[in-house]
């Protein structure tokens, strides 16, 4: 062996206790993974638009590394931990306050094959989960972070040394050194309890938050030096003079655009008052709730029973898309198929919605200054307005939706002539 890099010098000394004779071919040169993180966190903000977070979300990634003890553990298991909160939390969290990604080790992939794994998180995508590249993508996933839900893998300790707040849903001790610092994170990072009420803790682990000093610590000796430090070992091994410019790391790309597509229906709890919608919606109707209930379900829904029970019908598409008519076409045509709904809503972009109510007529909702929420969400706040004796004048309102922490003003303008015809 010619060389064997090292990140801390704590390695360095739990090497020589192990294998002295290793000591000679040590080089510590730092972790150019962390550096290639520490350099992109000015782009946070950019990772967070990627993945469709909206101001006010807040983004849990779930992260699991790829042993049985793991929080994937085997996957289809019903006793793993992970599976079996994955239809807690989007009945749990509420969907404008909270955006759900999973970083999965590239063994569990392949392991099980990429089709049995969409197979088996086929639910939970369709509740707004997005799956992580686990190769290109897994550090912009945490850099936008606001909770990582994790296990004793590395992934989970990158996000500690990143100072986010990290909740350990598997723990496993035993196949860890126990005078490694992982195994020290291991044993002084919180616990999520996978039995208890989920959005307690999570919002609990979010306002009481401390970074852990432990995994900042030793992570590496040499932050946003490894770059250089690797290449001068490399050049001596070779025995070749260095290049005369700097050494510098690939930065971390932009990811895809991969905004949630939620297609699970959502039970919607609104309050009215004046003209400001207070709402929440969940995969489950929580018993007990304050606040008026309706239905809303995305036209792509796996169960198509649900469209006959639902209030507000959903679904995405460009104005001109000849497929579905546009919105005036589709929205007439779901108001006559489906009789108990109330309001179809046809979302055009990522801060507009076109909706058809079934008394009032139709309207074109549009994002004021300040305001950045799930169009849909528009649809359901003013399908309550409504039904709370509201009344759009000929000049339009403003209405205020409450939701993920802030309050969003949303233009309601009626709409007349071809496009507010029945087709």
């Amino acid at each position: 062996m010619d060389a064997l890099v090292l990140s801390h010098p704590e390695q360095l000394e739990r090497l020589r206790r192990a294998c002295p004779e290793a000591e000679k071919a040590a080089v510590l040169a730092g972790d150019p993974c962390f550096d290639r993180m520490l350099a992109a966190r000015r782009h946070r903000e950019r990772f967070r638009r990627a993945l469709g977070v909206r101001r006010g979300q807040r983004l849990v990634v779930l992260n699991s590394t790829w042993n049985p003890e793991g929080f994937f553990g085997n996957g289809g298991d019903q006793d793993d931990v992970l599976p079996s909160l994955l239809p807690r939390l989007p009945a749990e969290l509420p969907a404008d306050d909270y955006r759900f990604a999973a970083v999965l080790h590239p063994n569990i992939w392949y392991g099980h094959g990429p089709g049995q794994i969409r197979a088996w998180l086929d639910r939970a995508r369709r509740s707004g989960l997005v799956l992580i590249d686990p190769v290109h993508a897994w550090r912009q996933a945490l850099l936008a972070a606001d909770l990582v839900l994790g296990d004793f893998g590395a992934v989970s300790y990158y996000a500690a040394a990143l100072g986010l707040p990290v909740m350990l849903a598997s723990a496993v001790r035993d196949r860890l050194d126990p005078e490694a610092p992982l195994a020290s994170f291991v044993r002084d990072a919180p616990r999520l309890d996978p039995h208890g009420p989920l959005r307690e803790q999570v919002e609990r682990a979010l306002a009481d938050h401390r970074p852990l000093a432990g995994p900042a610590e030793f992570t590496t000796s040499a932050p946003g030096a490894s770059a250089a430090l690797l290449r001068q070992r490399f050049y001596t091994l070779m025995d070749l003079p260095e290049p005369a410019s700097a050494a510098l790391l690939e930065p971390l790309p932009l990811p895809a655009y991969d905004p949630p597509r939620r297609t699970a229906p959502l039970h919607v709890r609104t309050h009215v008052q004046g003209a400001e919608v207070a709402i929440e919606r969940s995969t489950e109707h929580p018993y007990g709730s304050e606040g008026v209930a309706h239905l809303s379900v995305h036209e792509d829904t796996l169960d198509p029973g649900s469209l006959e029970s639902a209030d507000v019908i959903v679904r995405e598409g460009r104005e001109d898309d000849p497929r579905l008519g546009g919105p005036g076409v589709w929205s007439a045509e779901v108001l006559h198929r489906h009789p108990h709904c109330a309001v179809a809503a046809y979302v055009t972009g990522p801060n507009t919605c076109t909706v058809r109510t079934r008394e009032h007529g139709v309207f074109r909702l549009s994002a004021g200054p300040g305001a950045d929420a799930d169009p849909a969400a528009y649809a359901s706040c003013l399908a309550a307005w409504l039904g709370a004796g509201g009344r759009v004048p000929a000049a339009g309102v403003t209405l205020r939706t409450r939701t993920a922490g802030g309050v969003h003003p949303v233009a309601v303008v009626p709409l007349s002539g071809d496009l507010a015809a029945q087709p």
